[in-house]
């Protein structure tokens, strides 16, 4: 199971339309990021709880904004390279998503 990122410029459309909005994707470290977001809490105050593995987790600039600030006690705890790798693309699309107006970060878990 594994959760790809993508970045759209508006709201993304279902089925293939969504292309049109696509700024940037990432897909390489799906297995890594699941790892890591699997450990927290669902129930918890943090918005990267929400995100769903196994279905898509839309955020918008303001959700992204929050997730950001999540990043730094993640990263303290993972538990290998892989992980650090796949938090370090994670922030960077939540960052130019909070700096992007209109924009959405796309999770989409297997």
């Amino acid at each position: 199971m594994g959760i790809e990122l993508e970045l759209h410029s508006g709201r993304p459309a279902r089925k293939g339309a969504s292309r049109d909005t696509l700024l940037r994707g990432s897909y390489e470290h799906g297995e890594a990021l699941a790892r890591v977001l699997r450990t927290l809490d669902r129930h918890g105050s943090g918005k990267l709880g929400w995100v769903d593995p196994y279905g898509d987790t839309l955020f918008n600039e303001q959700e992204a904004q929050v997730a950001r600030q999540e990043i730094a006690a993640l990263t303290r705890g993972c538990a290998d390279e892989q992980q650090k790798a796949a938090l370090l693309d994670l922030a960077e699309l939540l960052e130019v998503c909070e700096t992007t107006p209109g924009s959405y970060l796309l999770f989409m878990g297997d």
